[in-house]
């Protein structure tokens, strides 16, 4: 520990209750020297040891006393300076009424400087008790003119013994009360100074006063481990880093003396599994030197736990893209097998070689509808973890965005008569020209036809709307079916959400609605979902993949308009 002090005690106030203790004690001590000096002044007067002018000097020696007790209303530098004046004129009057330093009021000479002591305090002192011992001089000076010019007065031992002693006594009391007054405010100081150097202690981490080449100048608070402050006031910081981490400390070093905030981590070259945070800021103390104050605190759980974090996001992300892979080289295996059950189930559905018993003829109609179903599943999920691996890429091309959904509404129309569900299309009749992917159109359109027709009972209807809008195509599909709560919403468009009832459920994946919005993002599209359960479903997709139509140049050329300038 290397307490820090201020070096100067007078730079600061004391505290407020030694300043009115203070105060308290000087109006006493000037009441005390009124109340004297008029005793003196009267007993001197009746006993006739005054003579002549000698009675007007001691009684105004009871004026600065008087004066003294205007401090308690108003108290400050200018005041205790005016104080002083009035000492030293009194003084000066004593002396000069009374035959100066020869006279009966010879003690009161010396009585601005004893003044000056006691007014000077631990805020005051030196400048004060300076203007008191030139007041005093002018004072003995004047009333040594005095003899000069009427004449040395008569001998008189006993007032001027009183004068004197009244004098001393004064003056043991100023110094005394000076004393006091400087020594509680040491005390104060001492205190205040012990509670900093026990706060600073006290702190959870270690404070250093550093100058920029890593020397340390003081050290607060508690070290961290492999941190010691007597080997950093030997060697220094930068000698107690891993040498790998110092370039680091000095890069924050030069922040903070640039006036910003530096942070930096190091391991301690004793202990290179520990970690240790540092924060670093400039100090400036008023001296000119150049120096920071570092902030050390023990970083080594923390490091650890960042490590563990960064493994387990590691080991997630390796898992998720090795699942990724395996749902994409299985969805790959599984189609190949599966195209020949269709291929077979469809022949024996058409009755290529030969009639089959009604039987088996419903069999092989329920085995090419299964097939078609687990078909159209193993796609999804090559499309979703291709896009999930981040390996699904766009195909993009100019074409008329008709023709593709046009197709898509002719694949599901049967769907729809079959289920009794009524399908229509609006489409403009302008060509509409987009730069997309015409498979991922397409898909994205027999998504959400198909999960349209799925969940709208007969004799509802499914509505598909194409337009373009600024640069967006947009493809509307809404429908009068059963619809989805409000806080199934949130969750839909995600891989293997579903909403609604069991029996809904069991009609799909999951799969259709999460590879919708993901084609509409690859193409920096939103899909939006509006719906009220029982009524119907509206499943909005925008794309910024319209190509501006440029406008035809009309039959001859454009038309010429002269300008005419006059108007």
């Amino acid at each position: 520990m290397n307490p820090v002090s201020n070096p100067d005690p007078d730079a600061s106030p004391p505290p407020a209750r030694a300043v009115g203790e203070g105060l308290s004690a000087l109006t006493a001590w000037h009441a005390a020297w009124a109340v004297g000096a008029a005793l003196s002044a009267v007993a001197g007067a009746g006993l006739g040891w005054f003579g002549g002018s000698a009675i007007f000097g001691a009684t105004a020696m009871v004026v600065p006393g008087l004066a003294g007790l205007a401090l308690l209303w108003r108290d400050g530098t200018g005041e205790r300076s005016l104080l002083l004046v009035v000492w030293t004129l009194a003084a000066l009057a004593a002396a000069m009424l009374s035959g100066g330093p020869a006279g009966p009021l010879v003690g009161y000479v010396i009585m601005p400087f004893v003044a000056a002591l006691a007014l000077g305090g631990p805020r005051h002192g030196v400048r004060l008790a300076q203007a008191g011992a030139i007041g005093a001089g002018v004072t003995a000076l004047g009333g040594q003119l005095s003899a000069l010019l009427i004449g040395p007065p008569g001998g008189r031992a006993l007032p001027a013994s009183i004068s004197v002693v009244l004098a001393t006594v004064a003056a043991v009391l100023a110094v005394t009360l000076a004393w006091r007054l400087r020594e509680n405010k040491l005390n104060a100081a001492e205190a205040m100074t012990l509670r900093v150097e026990t706060l600073l202690a006290a702190q959870p981490g270690l404070t250093l006063v550093l100058e920029p080449s890593g020397r340390v100048l003081a050290a607060y608070g508690s070290a961290p481990p492999a941190l010691e402050p007597q080997t950093l006031f030997q060697s220094g910081l930068f000698a107690a880093v891993h040498a790998p981490d110092r370039p680091a400390i000095l890069a924050a070093i030069d922040r903070a003396l640039a006036g910003q905030e530096g942070q930096a981590q190091f391991a301690p070259r004793i202990a290179l599994d520990r970690r240790v945070n540092l924060i670093i800021r400039r100090m400036d103390d008023g001296d000119g030197c150049a120096r920071v104050i570092a902030q050390a605190f023990d970083a080594t759980r923390q490091f650890a736990t960042e490590i563990g974090l960064e493994a387990a996001r590691a080991e997630a992300e390796a898992r998720d893209t090795g699942k990724t892979r395996f749902l994409a080289n299985m969805s790959h295996e599984l189609r190949t097998p599966l195209n020949a059950v269709l291929g077979f189930s469809d022949i024996m559905r058409q009755r290529l070689f030969g009639p089959l018993p009604q039987k088996y003829a419903d069999y092989a109609d329920s085995i090419h509808e299964a097939g078609g179903h687990l078909l159209d599943l193993i796609n999804d999920v090559l499309d979703v973890s291709k896009i999930e691996a981040e390996r699904y890429e766009l195909s993009r091309e100019s074409f008329d965005a008709r023709e593709v959904v046009s197709a898509a509404v002719a694949l599901v129309r049967v769907t729809a008569t079959d289920k009794g569900v009524g399908l229509s299309s609006l489409v403009p009749d302008e060509p509409l020209v987009v730069e997309a992917d015409r498979r991922a159109l397409k898909q994205i359109t027999l998504n959400l036809l198909s999960n349209a027709i799925k969940f709208t009972p007969g004799g509802g209807s499914v509505t598909l709307t194409l337009e373009v809008i600024g640069p967006y195509l947009e493809l509307v599909v809404s429908d009068t079916g059963v619809g989805i709560a409000a806080r199934d919403l949130k969750r839909l468009g995600r891989p293997f959400e579903q909403a609604g009832a069991v029996e809904q459920k069991v009609q799909g994946t999951g799969l259709g609605l999460s590879l919708v919005r993901a084609l509409a993002e690859l193409h920096g599209g939103r899909m939006s979902l509006d719906s009220t359960l029982g009524e119907g479903t509206a499943v909005t997709v925008r794309m910024p993949v319209a190509v501006a139509a440029r406008p035809v140049a009309p039959e001859g050329g454009a038309e010429v308009i002269p300008f005419n300038a006059g108007g």
